[in-house]
């Protein structure tokens, strides 16, 4: 079985976004359903089959966060002892050699990444690149603009 790595904050997030969808979203979607019954011929009735398609929607998100979170590799990034190389779970401040701007990411699972929040996915080229580096090092990354040369500043493990 593949485990999934989750930061422990990740692992938060998917319980949460589970249990309101055990919770909320799938006794509204019974709701709708029920009411769609109840105007009459389902076969014209077009909003039964957009509540149908709803539950269908939840029953499979729901599935796929059970899932998830049975095959979780649950890190604490606070817990880790890494030497100061770059590893799952790690914040990283990045200098670009190019025109000296920088930049912190923390590296986290697939489920969790969002760029706007300074979170990047585990498999991004941009994380695959510093995985292992420490501080110090240069980390060359391949991107859409052409390559990239990024200096690992500091490494910290919050």
């Amino acid at each position: 079985m593949v485990t999934i790595p989750l930061t422990r904050r990740g692992a938060e997030l998917l319980k949460s976004e589970l249990h309101r969808l055990k919770s909320v979203e799938r006794h509204a979607v019974i709701q709708a359903i029920s009411e769609a019954r109840a105007q009459g011929d389902l076969s014209e009735n077009a909003e039964y089959e957009a509540a149908k398609d709803k539950q269908g929607f939840i029953e499979g998100r729901i599935k796929e966060i059970e899932s998830k979170l049975a095959a979780a590799q649950v890190i604490d990034p606070s817990g880790l002892d890494a030497g100061g190389k770059v590893v799952f779970g790690a914040t990283v401040v990045l200098q670009d050699e190019a025109n000296g701007t920088q930049v912190t990411y923390q590296i986290v699972g697939d489920d969790e990444a969002d760029l706007k929040q300074g979170l990047i996915s585990i498999s991004s080229p941009i994380a695959r690149a510093l995985i292992g580096k420490e501080a110090g090092d240069v980390a060359e990354v391949q991107a859409p603009g052409g390559l990239r040369h990024w200096e690992i500043v500091e490494v910290r493990y919050v």
